[in-house]
């Protein structure tokens, strides 16, 4: 009997583990900027829009309307605050402002696979938007994880747990 159930109990890991542990596409708000290239001016320029544009988007908020409005609301400041940088830099290329359904590349981040698809976001892309970009979601905020000092999350099975017991 006690066979049986360590059986039971390993097939009913296998399809949990073969599962994504989680689905977050349907509450979650990204934001994306993409650089026109790889070059160091590229680079930077990205570097001064993500910063810039951090201090508008990254507010604290209890849920996923706040963060939706907090983004259409600084829309304006947005397209300022880029078109400053741009001058500051003589940066003289165009860029385009979106916000609301755009592609994503799959993507792992701290351990959780997000597939490929159409994800409620905001997305800068700078010139032709070939170069390597920045990614995180607003909402729930996942942008503000320390890896400077490799903090991990660490997951538990109650499962492995009742079968580490059995033995």
């Amino acid at each position: 009997m006690k066979r049986i159930i360590c059986f039971l109990l390993i097939v009913v890991m296998i399809l949990i583990i073969s599962k994504p542990r989680y689905d977050l596409s349907g509450d979650m708000v990204r934001f994306r900027v993409i650089p026109n290239s790889n070059s160091s001016i590229d680079i930077l320029v990205k570097e001064k829009v993500i910063n810039e544009l951090s201090t508008l988007l990254f507010k604290d908020s209890n849920d996923i309307n706040e963060t939706r409005n907090n983004v259409v609301s600084n829309l304006d400041k947005i397209n300022s605050s880029i078109d400053k940088i741009f001058d500051e830099n003589n940066y003289n290329l165009k860029y385009k402002v979106r916000y609301g359904m755009n592609y994503f590349p799959s993507k792992e981040y701290n351990d959780i696979r997000f597939e490929a698809g159409n994800y409620e976001s905001l997305v800068v892309e700078i010139g032709e938007a070939k170069g390597n970009n920045y990614w995180c979601i607003l909402y729930p905020p996942l942008c503000m994880v320390d890896y400077e000092n490799n903090n991990k999350i660490e997951y538990k099975s109650k499962i492995i747990e009742i079968i580490s017991n059995l033995f």
